[in-house]
């Protein structure tokens, strides 16, 4: 509805106008600034190449500035980031400008004002619509996104949690590919050294050449198991540079670390709870967002109203007018039945995703824990009873050799017989460090 105004002066059609402008101005200034964003990104490390010795913490500091993953899941934060900041702008006003009775044949459309455009009996009219949204529909969409960048962020730190275990595990197994190459290499010389000592007894008759023949294979098969461990251990250093965000892999430096040092260097004194766990904080703040949008979904059915502010210009009877307005949408048709049907099932897959992580943390730290005390117990009967004793047979069987005393038979199964045990000692060892780290893990301890 438009109410006349008193005759105005000719400045009163620019002030107006002017009106209008700095109004719409105001608003654009108000609401369409960006905010500064909440977090920011973490910082990428521009240099690819890898010092020549590397430690487990140094890789892990490595593997959070470069690893893709990570990265991606820092791309997702910084989106819930904007969309946090999207759910707490106004909507935008809109302005529309129209101008009607326009002569389209030989009728004039001068005044007694006169013949100007400013006097003609055009009916223009400028107008400002403004959306007001009901119903806690804004409160909603904020709650929901602050859910979202809660989740958001947790998922960044289960992704780094995630990344810290790969890497130690990765780091893990170099170690034992190294200690592996050790072994054969020093089976090997020991075979090495036989085979001189069998060469003198050769000279002497005291042999024959198919023994010392033996002894020759026998390391030669050594040296060439050491080889296929030499390349399984530049394997595992590749693999774990993939980790670190290295894009060319060459495999050319060497662990730092040593693998008895991380299989006994955890401890599990402190224990959060492993409802601390971020996997398990962004699935409740997946459901609690799951929550808002099913309350958001429900407030839509709310219609919203459109209030209108308008200004028009049609002389010569009443050439200044203002009008208000408001409209709303009838909800005749649309009830948003089927969004609202499919926010309840979001939230109950929500839920069920979060009772699903919850018992898939416990059963992590259950098997971690099994697999932490087999691996240790295994270690310490090598470390402290099967290894010495098979390294003093060796010595005793490569001393009878010498004397005559022992077969070649008994010498190379009792070198055979150590190499096993001395693999079999690093092997749980390595078992030992990994379950820590895994076990680590899943209690969510930190390994900073």
């Amino acid at each position: 509805m438009s109410y006349p105004l008193s005759p105005l002066k000719s400045l009163w059609p620019r002030r107006w106008l002017c009106f209008f402008v700095a109004t719409l101005s105001a608003t654009c200034f108000s609401f369409g600034r960006e905010p500064e964003p909440s977090l920011v990104k973490g910082a990428y490390c521009a240099t690819d190449a890898l010092p020549k010795t590397l430690s487990l913490a140094e890789a892990r500091r490595i593997a959070f500035l470069r690893n893709w993953d990570l990265l991606a899941a820092q791309a997702n934060v910084d989106q819930a980031v904007a969309q946090h900041m999207v759910s707490r702008e106004f909507p935008n006003p809109t302005l529309s400008f129209s101008s009607g009775k326009i002569s389209t044949d030989s009728a004039p459309n001068s005044t007694p004002l006169g013949n100007k455009l400013w006097d003609r009996n055009y009916d223009s009219v400028f107008a400002v619509n403004q959306l007001y949204e009901i119903g806690g529909k804004r409160t909603l969409r904020q709650k929901s996104a602050a859910h979202g960048l809660k989740a958001a962020e947790a998922s960044f730190k289960d992704a780094r949690r995630t990344l810290d275990l790969g890497v130690s595990k990765a780091y893990v197994a170099v170690l034992l590919a190294e200690a592996n190459v050790a072994i054969l290499h020093e089976s090997a010389e020991s075979l090495r050294r036989e085979a001189k000592i069998a060469a003198a007894r050769l000279n002497a008759g005291d042999i024959s050449r198919s023994d010392k023949t033996q002894i020759d294979i026998a390391a030669d098969q050594l040296d060439l198991n050491a080889e296929a461990a030499t390349s399984t251990a530049k394997t595992a250093r590749i693999a774990l540079e993939v980790l670190l965000g290295v894009k060319s892999p060459k495999g050319d430096w060497k662990p730092s670390d040593k693998l008895e040092a991380l299989a006994t260097g955890n401890s599990f004194g402190h224990r959060p709870s492993v409802e601390s766990r971020p996997d398990i904080l962004a699935a409740e703040e997946s459901l609690r967002k799951a929550g808002d949008d099913l309350g958001l979904q429900k407030a839509m059915r709310i219609p919203d109203p459109t209030f209108l502010l308008q200004y028009e210009h049609n002389p010569p009877d009443m050439p200044n007018t203002i009008g208000i307005g408001v409209s709303l949408p009838l909800p005749l048709w649309n009830f948003n039945r089927g969004n609202i049907k499919a926010a309840i099932a979001a939230q109950e897959l929500a839920a069920d995703q979060l009772g699903k992580i919850k018992m898939q943390a416990a059963s992590d730290i259950i098997s971690a824990k099994v697999a932490l005390e087999e691996a240790a117990a295994r270690w310490h009967r090598y470390k402290e009873s099967i290894a010495p004793k098979s390294a003093n047979v060796v010595k005793m069987v490569q001393y009878a050799y010498q004397k005559g005393g022992a077969t070649l038979v008994d010498l190379l199964q009792a070198q055979r017989t150590d190499n096993d045990i001395r693999v079999g000692t690093a092997q749980a060892m390595a078992d030992a460090a990994s379950a820590a780290v895994t076990l680590a893990s899943a209690l969510n301890i930190r390994n900073d």
